[in-house]
C-alpha cells in the first residue's frame, strides 16, 4: 500500500486506485495548519489514522516514520490525485499559503526585536569602549613623541567607530521593518532603544503610556522610591529633540505627550500593521503648539 498526502488530505492507495482518504476540511485556515505541520516535517494526526498500523511505502522523508521510505517507484510519478476531484478549489490553497506566508513573515519580523535589542547592547557597548579609547588617547598624546607608539590603539578606534556606524545603519533597517510607526514619531535609534528598554516590541506595545514616558530612568525612579524627591518626568524619550531642546516648564507635558503617540504606534506596529505615522506626527505637532504657544 502507498500512502500519499496532498495539501487537501490524505490517500492510502493500491496499484491501481485509492483504497481509502481522510480530506482535509474546506477551510483555508485548518489547511494552513497541515501545511505548517508538514512543513516542519512532522506527520499528520491523519497520516498516523489512515494506516492503523499497515506496513506503506512513503516518497516523503518526513513520513519515514511511519513507512517506508523511497523515491524510485514510479507509482509516485503516474499515479495522479486532483484536487478538484474532490471539490477543492485552487482558490482554497492560495489562500492557506497566503496565511502561512503571513504567519512565517510575522514571526519573522516578531525575531528582529530581539536583534534589535542586542545591536543596541553591542552599540553600548562600543560606544563604552570608544570613550575609554579616547580618554587614552587624549592622555597618551601629551606626551612628547608618542605619536608613532599610538598608532596601534588610534586603528583600533577607527575600527570601533566604523562598527558602530554599521551597527547603527543596521538598526534603523530594521526598525524601519519591524516598528515602522515608531521610527517615523521619534526616529529609529530612539525607538530602539525604547523596545530594548521595554523587553520587546510586542512588551512595549502592552505598556502604559505612563511607563513608557519614564522607560530607561529606572535609577531615578528607584532613588525616588527610596529616598524621596521628585519622580523622573522623562527616560530616553528625552533625546527627543522636542523635549531636551524645550524649556524645562514643558518638557514634562511634551513628553506626556509623545509616550502616549508612542504606545498608540507600538500597538499598531506589533498588532494592527497599520500605518498611523502621518496622523500621529499631525496631532504631536499640533499639541506641541498648543504646549509651547
Amino acid at each position: 500500500m502507498y500512502l500519499i498526502t496532498k495539501w487537501f488530505g490524505t490517500f492510502l492507495c493500491d496499484k491501481k486506485e485509492i483504497k481509502k482518504k481522510i480530506l482535509f476540511p474546506k477551510d483555508e485556515k485548518k489547511i494552513a495548519e497541515r501545511l505548517e505541520i508538514i512543513n516542519k516535517n512532522e506527520v499528520l494526526p491523519e497520516e498516523k489514522k489512515i494506516i492503523k498500523n499497515l506496513k506503506v511505502t512513503v516518497n516523503e522523508i518526513r513520513l519515514s516514520k511511519i513507512g517506508e521510505y523511497t523515491v524510485s517507484d514510479s507509482f509516485f510519478k503516474n499515479f495522479e490525485i486532483d484536487s478538484l476531484d474532490f471539490g477543492y478549489s485552487y482558490d482554497i490553497i492560495n489562500k492557506a499559503t497566503a496565511i502561512l506566508s503571513t504567519k512565517y513573515a510575522e514571526k519573522k519580523l516578531s525575531t528582529l526585536d530581539f536583534n534589535i535589542i542586542q545591536m543596541i547592547n553591542a552599540l553600548d557597548d562600543l560606544i563604552q569602549t570608544a570613550n575609554l579609547i579616547s580618554e587614552r588617547i587624549t592622555s597618551w598624546s601629551e606626551i612628547p613623541f608618542a605619536n608613532e607608539k599610538m598608532k596601534p590603539i588610534l586603528n583600533v578606534e577607527l575600527s570601533v567607530k566604523k562598527e558602530m556606524v554599521l551597527l547603527e545603519n543596521n538598526i534603523e533597517k530594521d526598525m524601519e521593518k519591524i516598528a515602522p510607526n515608531i521610527s517615523k514619531i521619534i526616529g529609529p535609534m530612539i525607538g530602539a532603544r525604547i523596545i530594548a528598554y521595554a523587553g520587546g516590541l510586542e512588551k512595549l506595545a502592552m505598556l502604559p503610556a505612563s511607563t513608557i514616558q519614564i522607560l530607561g530612568a529606572e535609577k531615578a525612579l528607584f532613588r525616588f522610591k527610596k529616598e524621596g524627591g521628585r519622580p523622573p518626568k522623562h527616560g530616553v524619550i528625552f533625546q527627543y529633540s522636542k523635549i531636551n531642546k524645550s524649556p524645562k516648564e514643558f518638557r514634562g507635558k511634551i513628553a506626556r505627550l509623545l509616550a502616549s503617540k508612542i504606545a498608540i504606534a507600538a500597538k499598531a506596529d506589533a498588532f494592527t500593521k497599520r500605518d498611523l505615522s502621518d496622523i500621529l506626527q499631525k496631532e504631536i505637532d499640533k499639541k506641541i503648539n498648543e504646549i509651547k504657544p
